[in-house]
């Protein structure tokens, strides 16, 4: 049975409620004090066994929700405006228009005061003077049609609008709140759900608590948060299956979401953003989904989430309302005061008709009118003034923002790594977790992940070996002719580009990541340079074993010189090689954000280092203008290493007697004819030159090619520091370009 369906068991769910009840009661009357969720998760695992069957046990409710709490949390927002630019539509000139075309939107721009702002680009408001509040305990939800300004609302209120651009203010208890405090204090659930499909739920889920729940918090009491989390987001049956994706069945798209909701609140945080999580989802997946979110909000949270048209049902889970239309609030208010509203405005709301349909069937009819929603705008102001005269609630916020966040970590809120002491300026720390700890986790993810699929490196170490056996095959037990020459310099250009290309195919990896990772450092779950050192460190093995494959077979297959000794420096050229190349690859995924125009950039760049790498052509003979990028060639620097490698014994011969005729016209003559050559040449120039006589040797060779500034190891070293370099450029690509805010 799916998990999807479990709310219809109400008796396990009541049983667990009135336990945990009892066992807060008992803590509070031994400690004085209210439980923590450490005291509490200790008592849970118990209540879970005698409750069994339970898949959506309420939240831990840490006190008692049916009795106004002392220090609530109330996140208000006054006067939101958010424009941006946008391209504005070429016209033709006035006498080759249609009538009534154009001219009518000249006339709007010319109108509207802020849509003159150049001949190309125009303003567009999505947010117009947005006032409301979210209070904890409660579910303030955004409704409206398609553009209406819902998840701009969301990313305004989450800090994900750049500052100078949004106009307005947003406080917390009155308070302005600092990006920082607010990365801590609360989460955001993207529309998307983000996950690594080969890592099970309760996987995903345990990763989640290691990156925001303290390292001072045990290995075990993680794990029982985990399991109190699992079952209270009703995913008990699907805890040991993998998230999936298209290639691999996983969990339902219901369980999914609450695993994207889960990884988020691990740390119980004080408030909640959501950006369509009932998106996708059929009625009862939704309505689990927002009954999770009621027993968040329950718990002590503000849930803020942008819903596109809710069922009955989960209009009933529903504490506030906000509706837009084009960036203006047309409502604000309860579910309750709905029917009153529009029945005041002139269209009372069928007795039998869902509400927020009728409303929004409403809302969008009078946008297609000429006089658009400007009535019901103006009809909500008037509402809200006369509501506020009337309105005799209680402000309950009597707490400072630092002695409210105080009082909720002492219940259990804000689980990493927080403080009770309100005069201390680190109450709520930036991260979690110390650097190395970071990284130790993230490792560990990434090679779980590997090992789940361990198809993709198969292949990659299958390419490198059919590679170097082909190239092994057709350059076999090179000699030491002037063709064999030739021939190897052939072999290293080919093998030294090849390292390179098959480096490409780490492209798709961070591409496939990146989003998770965007979503994951927004809120401080890790630092950005903590992914980059974890991800250069678990890529390495992988390098040494493809750069082994390689070496092995091709160095003693070719007939390569040097012995032992030769082939280990062969084989750390690879490894640099590989270990640049990969780099590369990593660095170029940080900037180009889609795997087809990767692919094209790393192609085309790779070729021009072969073009410049010193092979075609030698470095006395490029061009001034082009010789920078000669020096910039990440070819460049293993070729010549090889190449030295090979050559650098002087007392090896390449060339001996009537070899040097060879390349040159002269060798289609016969035997006989070149000895005869060489004993006139040798009267010639007064010197003795027989068949043996060695005319070229190694070190001529790499005179030959222009190889004369770096010794092989300086190659080494240089190739090594291409890669140290990228891997800083990728920290830097990430720091400037995964901010995850609109400007």
């Amino acid at each position: 049975m799916s998990s999807d369906n479990n709310h219809h068991r109400n008796s396990p769910s009541q049983y667990f409620q009135h336990s945990l009840e009892l066992i807060a009661g008992e803590l509070s009357t031994a400690t004085g004090a209210s439980p923590t969720l450490g005291q509490l998760l200790k008592h849970v695992g118990d209540t879970r066994k005698e409750a069994t069957g339970d898949e959506t046990p309420v939240h831990e409710v840490l006190v008692d929700v049916t009795e106004p709490r002392p220090i609530p949390f109330v996140l208000s927002f006054n006067n939101l405006t958010y424009s941006v630019k946008v391209p504005r539509k070429m016209t033709l000139p006035g006498f080759f228009r249609r009538r009534g075309g154009s001219a009518a939107a000249d006339a709007a721009i010319v109108d509207n005061p802020l849509a003159r702002d150049s001949y190309f680009t125009r303003t567009k408001t999505l947010l117009n003077d947005i006032s409301g509040e979210a209070r904890d305990g409660e579910i303030l939800a955004v409704l409206g049609a398609s553009g209406s300004g819902k998840s701009t609302l969301i990313d305004a209120l989450a800090n994900r609008i750049a500052k100078g651009s949004l106009k307005g203010n947003i406080t917390l208890n009155g308070e302005a709140l600092e990006s920082r405090m607010l990365k801590v204090i609360s989460a955001y659930v993207m529309q998307d759900d983000l996950l690594f499909p080969m890592l099970t739920v309760e996987e995903t889920l345990m990763f989640a608590a290691e990156f925001r729940l303290p390292r001072t918090l045990s290995k075990s009491k993680k794990k029982m948060r985990v399991q109190a989390l699992i079952d209270q987001l009703g995913l008990r049956n699907a805890a040991k299956t993998v998230i999936g994706n298209e290639g691999h069945r996983g969990v339902s798209g219901g369980e999914r979401r609450r695993v994207s909701i889960g990884i988020d609140i691990i740390h119980d945080p004080i408030i909640l953003f959501l950006d369509e999580p009932t998106s996708g989802l059929d009625s009862t997946s939704a309505f689990m989904v927002v009954k999770v979110l009621q027993r968040i909000a329950q718990s002590g949270s503000s849930v803020v989430m942008s819903v596109h048209q809710p069922s009955y049902r989960i209009l009933g889970l529903l504490d506030r309302l906000i509706f837009l239309s084009r960036g203006q609030t047309v409502y604000s208010g309860s579910p309750k005061t709905l029917p009153l509203y529009f029945s005041e405005f002139g269209y009372p709301i069928p007795e039998n008709e869902n509400k927020t349909e009728f409303a929004l069937d409403l809302i969008r009819e009078l946008e297609g009118s000429p006089g658009g929603t400007k009535s019901l705008v103006e009809f909500n102001k008037s509402w809200q003034s006369m509501k506020h005269t009337r309105d005799t609630e209680p402000d309950r916020v009597g707490l400072s923002l630092k002695e409210a966040i105080s009082a909720s970590i002492s219940r259990g809120k804000l689980v990493p790594g927080a403080t009770n002491d309100v005069n201390s300026t680190s109450m709520v720390p930036t991260f979690a977790n110390p650097f190395w700890k970071e990284m130790v986790v993230l490792s560990n993810r990434s090679i779980l992940n590997l090992r789940r699929m361990p198809e993709l490196f198969g292949i990659r170490l299958a390419a490198v070996l059919v590679t170097g056996f082909i190239l092994a095959t057709v350059f076999w037990q090179l000699d030491n002719s002037p063709k064999g020459v030739q021939e190897r310099l052939g072999f290293f250009a080919f093998a030294m580009s090849t390292t390179y290309y098959t480096c490409a195919d780490a492209l798709p990896v961070f591409l496939q990541e990146r989003y998770i990772f965007m979503r994951e450092t927004a809120y401080n779950a890790y630092r950005r340079l903590s992914y980059v050192i974890s991800n250069a460190l678990v890529t390495l093995p992988g390098l040494i074993l493809l750069s082994f494959a390689f070496s092995m077979t091709t160095f003693w297959a070719v007939g390569l010189d040097g012995g032992l000794s030769g082939f280990l420096f062969y084989f750390l050229i690879m490894f640099a090689s590989f270990w640049s190349g990969s780099s590369f690859v990593t660095f170029l995924s940080g900037v180009v954000p889609h795997v087809m125009l990767g692919y094209t950039i790393v192609v085309a760049v790779l070729a021009y280092f072969l073009l410049f790498s010193g092979f075609f052509i030698n470095r006395d003979r490029i061009p001034g203008y082009w010789i920078w990028f000669h020096y910039l060639s990440l070819v460049k620097y293993p070729y010549e290493a090889v190449l030295q490698n090979e050559f650098e014994n002087p007392a090896k011969c390449f060339v001996r007697g009537i070899q040097i005729f060879d390349n040159s016209p002269l060798g289609a003559v016969p035997p006989a004819m070149k000895v005869r050559l060489l004993q006139s040449l040798s009267n010639t120039l007064g010197m003795r030159i027989t068949s043996s006589t060695c005319m070229t040797t190694g070190l001529d060779i790499l005179k030959q090619e222009g190889i004369t500034d770096l010794s092989k190891w300086n190659c080494l070293l240089i190739t090594v520091a291409w890669g140290f370099l990228f891997r800083i450029l990728f920290y830097f690509s990430l720091l400037l370009g995964s901010k995850n805010k609109r400007s």
